[in-house]
């Protein structure tokens, strides 16, 4: 064991969870390291979720979830103004087709003034169709709720993990944890790669929580991945719907929504789908016929026809359909599992409760007097306003040549997004938008492969879509070079 691979705390998944507690944990004196599996953080369930802050009203205060939501919501405020992620409060409703769900939505509303959610409002139905006109003139009520809001998911996890990275984490890609014992003092953990020594390891592993914690000889609990299929519609129904459409909500799940994104798309979705297979993420004609079949009730103006892309994420539901979040049997190693939704809306205040949790298992926290709370943000041309994109252009030449011309992504942008981490296509998207209108990437893909190849020295054939074996193209064998050559 040396110094270089001895931590004070290691935190195992680079999702929205584990990135929330390396910023927060990078406020102290710490020696700090964060293990993905992926070739980038915010790969898995967070790049595929849908997006939403919610107010709190809809989980229950006797649940763990249901008493940090409302304090994670009340966090992203001073969140956005020092990362610069993408971040706004649209509101949402809560609509209803008779007076039975009247009632529910009386009764969430009794909750949600009982947790402190702020401004909740029964709207009657003119009210509510003179607010969104395009809703069906069959919904009677909807529950207003001001302080709900959209993000872009993927763009919070890269801030906050740069943010971190900034301040001393460090960031262990391609880092699969696969063996996990007590030695001494510390927990050893093995990668892939290497072995690491760690006071206090955090189980932040999603879908694969309870298989880390299996590592320990201790899991206590089990994960059922429930796969939610969502459709993104085109950008000329921007504005057709200005807050979140929720229906009353089902046992399980919230219901299939209408989500006003934060870039101006529009996306419906999800289904609900209990699974055993944890890496299923392909999406159905099944599951289509059952958003846009119900959508088409609370909006009749939405049809499959304006779909310009689908994907599928897996929700990591505990057995004990809430998050599981404490010490385990095993010394130091502490579970952050279960994180459902509202896990978004929910991350920052549960780093706060794991930065308590790990002071109260002995972990000395000593504020940092250096701690930089902001980045940069990235540059987005598309939003900028003539003048200013005329003195980016005069700034950097590279702000005057389109990469993407669906969603007007510039060379510069695309330069950024891998000089602050972008290894993969995926991580080019998320970042800069290069990839998402309406072509999907049909004309930008082999631009960006080509940037990325050049910026970091990479041979053409290893650029891949989302790392591991999700290459684009092939290497040329000596035959075809002879070939190629003749």
């Amino acid at each position: 064991m040396t110094i270089n691979n001895r931590f004070d705390v290691a935190i195992i998944g680079g999702g929205v969870v584990g990135c929330c507690i390396a910023r927060e944990l990078s406020r102290f004196r710490l020696r700090a390291v964060l293990l993905e599996q992926h070739e980038e953080v915010g790969f898995g369930t967070s790049k595929t979720n849908s997006g939403i802050i919610h107010p709190g009203h809809h989980s229950s205060a006797a649940t763990l979830k249901g008493r940090l939501v409302v304090r994670g919501n009340a966090l992203f405020d001073e969140l956005e103004r020092e990362l610069k992620f993408g971040f706004r409060r649209v509101g949402e409703l809560v609509v209803a087709r008779d007076q039975r769900e009247i009632r529910v939505l009386e009764e969430l509303k009794a909750r949600g003034d009982g947790k402190g959610v702020p401004g909740l409002e029964i709207w009657k139905q003119e009210r509510l169709l003179r607010e969104e006109p395009n809703l069906s003139s069959k919904l009677v009520a909807a529950l207003y709720a001001p302080t709900a809001g959209v993000i872009n998911p993927y763009e919070f996890v890269f801030a906050l993990m740069e943010n971190a990275r900034a301040n001393g984490v460090l960031l262990r890609v391609n880092s699969p944890v696969i063996a996990i014992e007590r030695l001494g003092d510390a927990l050893r953990i093995q990668t892939p790669g290497e072995s690491l020594f760690a006071s206090f390891a955090l189980n932040c592993a999603g879908v694969f929580a309870d298989r880390v914690a299996a590592l320990t000889g201790s899991a206590g609990f089990s994960i059922r991945p429930r796969k939610g299929e969502e459709y993104m519609l085109d950008k000329r129904l921007r504005g057709l719907v200005r807050r979140i459409i929720f229906p009353v909500p089902g046992r399980h799940t919230k219901g299939i929504l209408i989500i006003p994104t934060y870039d101006g798309t529009i996306m419906v979705g999800p289904t609900a789908q209990d699974t055993h297979d944890r890496y299923d993420l392909s999406t159905t004609d099944k599951g289509g016929e059952q958003v846009f079949s119900f959508i088409r009730e609370i909006c009749p103006s939405i049809t499959s026809r304006d779909t310009i892309t689908e994907f599928a994420g897996l929700r990591a539901v505990a057995d004990t359909d809430d998050f599981v979040i404490g010490p385990s049997a095993c010394p130091g190693f502490i579970n952050v599992a279960g994180i459902q939704s509202p896990g978004l809306t929910s991350a920052p205040a549960i780093a706060e409760m794991v930065r308590d949790l790990l002071q109260d298992q002995g972990l000395k926290l000593e504020a940092r007097p250096d701690f930089q709370p902001e980045v940069p943000g990235p540059s987005r041309f598309a939003a900028m306003s003539l003048e200013r994109q005329a003195e980016a252009i005069a700034s950097d030449r590279h702000f005057a040549k389109v990469v993407c011309r669906c969603e007007l992504v510039t060379e510069a942008e695309v330069n950024q997004a891998i000089d602050h981490g972008a290894r993969t296509l995926d991580g080019i998207k998320f970042r800069t938008r290069a990839g998402m209108g309406r072509c999907q990437g049909g004309f930008c893909t082999t631009r960006c492969m080509d940037l990325l190849s050049k910026r970091l020295g990479m041979p053409m054939h290893r650029v891949t879509k989302r790392g591991g074996g999700s290459w684009i193209v092939a290497e040329m064998s000596e035959a075809q070079h002879r070939e190629e050559s003749d």
